[in-house]
């Protein structure tokens, strides 16, 4: 049996656990068996974000370390974890004969959840089932970090029942932006109103997300708004059997 790691990542560990527990239904549907690394913290991000590349290299060199004792490909829920694994962990140790090699390895183990249903196994039907509307929200980091784009679409297009309706200027920053909502607030405010009108717009019920950082920043907007409108990840939709 095929074995994966999940890496969970913050936000899903502490505010969406629904999220995780999908992914590893699915995988296991799959005949995928999913090991959970528990010395796995944070991936460093919002350190490297904020540019504390010391704190975020000592976070690095943790994971790595952690990782280095597990077998099978590393699966994530997120786009932007699976973006600092590629590419801001190779940065940090731009030069290091030691650890760029180490972290080019993790690097190379690490797929996005979608990315490793549609490109590694070649599946886009996980049987799943949805009466209604859908409209898809491509993180930031997905679409444009790691260039994750079909894969969550091919998916969506296959979940029976569903229909996925485009979301007007979809490509655009949802606002969170990682500790960019709290540097520049009244900017993330107002991206914020944007993609909820955008969604407005589609009428569906139902806005789906591939990153933890867009799920709680738009489903915390809409709250506030008093709409009815929910975030969902990608993997608790493609849950539904």
């Amino acid at each position: 049996m095929t074995t994966v790691q999940l890496f969970i990542t913050c936000l899903t560990d502490s505010f969406f656990p629904q999220t995780g527990g999908a992914v590893v239904d699915i995988l296991g549907r799959l005949g995928i068996h999913v090991d959970f690394a528990r010395g796995q913290t944070c991936c460093g991000q919002p350190q490297f974000n904020a540019g504390l590349r010391k704190d975020a290299r000592a976070i690095a060199e943790h994971t790595i370390k952690v990782f280095e004792q597990t077998r099978g490909d590393i699966v994530t829920p997120s786009g932007s974890c699976a973006h600092m694994f590629r590419h801001n962990y190779p940065e940090l140790f731009e030069g290091d004969t030691v650890w760029l090699p180490r972290a080019q390895t993790l690097a190379a183990r690490t797929y996005e959840f979608t990315e490793y249903l549609v490109d590694k196994l070649g599946i886009t039907d996980v049987d799943a089932k949805w009466n209604g509307l859908l409209t898809y929200h491509p993180s930031c980091h997905t679409l444009r970090g790691i260039h994750v784009d079909h894969q969550p679409r091919a998916l969506l297009a296959k979940v029976k029942g569903a229909t996925v309706v485009d979301l007007p200027h979809g490509e655009e920053c949802c606002g969170f932006g990682g500790v960019m909502s709290v540097e520049h607030p009244e900017l993330s405010a107002e991206w914020l109103k944007r993609k909820i009108s955008n969604l407005e717009m589609t009428q569906s019920p139902t806005l789906v997300v591939t990153d933890a950082g867009c799920l709680m920043h738009i489903a915390g907007g809409l709250h506030r708004q008093g709409k009815k409108q929910k975030v969902l990840h990608i993997a608790e939709v493609l849950n539904r059997i």
